[in-house]
């Protein structure tokens, strides 16, 4: 299946809203494979201190686009107006670990 990187940047004036539906969307990123997403990387983008969540970035497996579009359209985030731009990318991985999802109790 197809990976793509969801970068998302938070408008500005936005981290009080942001704190305030972080559990919610921690929830929903969470519980993605139900809907057909495998979540292979998410985390909050950060000022250059560390101090500060300006963003997000996920790297998902999907079978295409549509699902990651529907997927950005009801993230918490989305519907309470945190993120003000959000680019998604189709990504080929070339370097680095990526986890094989798991297989099923009935699978060899």
């Amino acid at each position: 299946m197809p990976m793509f990187a969801v970068h998302a940047i938070d408008r500005p004036g936005a981290l009080q809203t942001r704190l305030d539906h972080y559990a919610a969307h921690r929830a929903f990123v969470e519980d993605q494979e139900t809907q057909g997403i495998r979540v292979i990387l998410s985390g909050p983008l950060q000022c250059d201190n560390g101090e500060v969540m300006t963003g997000s970035l996920l790297i998902l497996e999907a079978c295409g686009r549509a699902v990651i579009e529907a997927f950005v359209a009801q993230d918490p985030f989305t519907r309470a107006g945190v993120w003000g731009e959000v680019k998604i990318t189709r990504f080929h991985p070339r370097k680095g670990h990526v986890q094989p999802p798991p297989q099923k109790a009935d699978q060899p």
